[in-house]
């Protein structure tokens, strides 16, 4: 069964080719990660799957509907959710507050009701508050609850932001570089976050340069360069394919 297919994908910036004539599959359930050196596409890729750019050529299909150029809020409505490498925190609100952003395409917004706080509304908010604290608790961030997020360690930001994504409801996540920037007690932590993301049936798509994470999280692993596939398989394939040891991984990227 196919959940997502990207199928000759083309996308340029100023006549270079980001990416290129580029097609993969991706199933539910397991972990798959995408890696290549820097400038390969890896996170182009990720904005044409999330919405954010539009294709050049080709096209995306979430099962067997043809989402090619959706509106971000329409993929969200599908189930498709993100992170970023860059934290897309709202420094302005609580922790709490920032999980129960990610519920509003579930929530009531018509306008009389939202004035008027009917008891439909208070509920709504009551159970939405119910369920942030439990994404909270989930990523590990239960001691948070109504901190400032400004007030917040990195590490804490980017499971709150994955908690987030979670609070919209997603059969699949992109994650990208979630351990970015982390020291490598944090990095443990987001490796067994992803581990049961993945248990509780949402598929993972894992954008990341850590190469001991991937290799310890990733059922399945594309590798790009120039925009083009490079190669695909398990991690012992990717290991043991002189193509990506030469291109990316190195003769270390074996042991790892």
């Amino acid at each position: 069964m196919t959940l997502l297919r990207v199928e000759n994908l083309s996308r340029s910036f100023g006549g270079i080719k980001a990416i290129d004539d580029l097609s993969l599959t991706i199933r539910p359930g397991p972990i798959h990660s995408i890696i290549g050196p820097n400038g390969a596409g890896k996170t182009t890729l990720f904005n044409l799957i999330s919405g954010i750019y539009k294709p050049g050529g080709g096209r995306i299909v979430l099962e067997d509907a043809d989402i090619t150029g959706h509106a971000i809020w329409r993929l969200a409505e599908l189930g498709l959710a993100r992170t970023f490498q860059n934290l897309q925190i709202f420094f302005n609100m609580s922790a709490i507050e920032n999980v129960m952003v990610g519920m509003h395409l579930k929530s009531d917004s018509r306008f009389i009701t939202s004035l008027f706080r009917t008891p439909g509304i208070v509920k709504g908010d009551q159970d939405k508050r119910e369920e942030a604290i439990r994404l909270l608790e989930f990523v590990d961030l239960g001691d948070y609850l109504d901190a400032d997020t400004d007030s917040m360690p990195y590490g804490a930001l980017k499971r709150l932001e994955i908690a987030r994504a979670l609070a919209t409801q997603p059969r699949i996540i992109m994650l990208d570089e979630p351990a970015a920037g982390l020291n490598p007690a944090e990095t443990v932590a987001i490796d067994g976050l992803i581990q049961k993301i993945s248990e509780n049936g949402i598929t993972v798509i894992l954008v990341e340069h850590d190469m001991r994470l991937v290799m310890g999280v990733s059922e399945h692993i594309f590798v790009l360069e120039g925009g083009r596939m490079l190669a695909e398989g398990t991690v012992a394939d990717i290991r043991n394919n002189p193509d990506v040891v030469a291109a990316y991984l190195g003769e270390s990227g074996r042991d790892r």
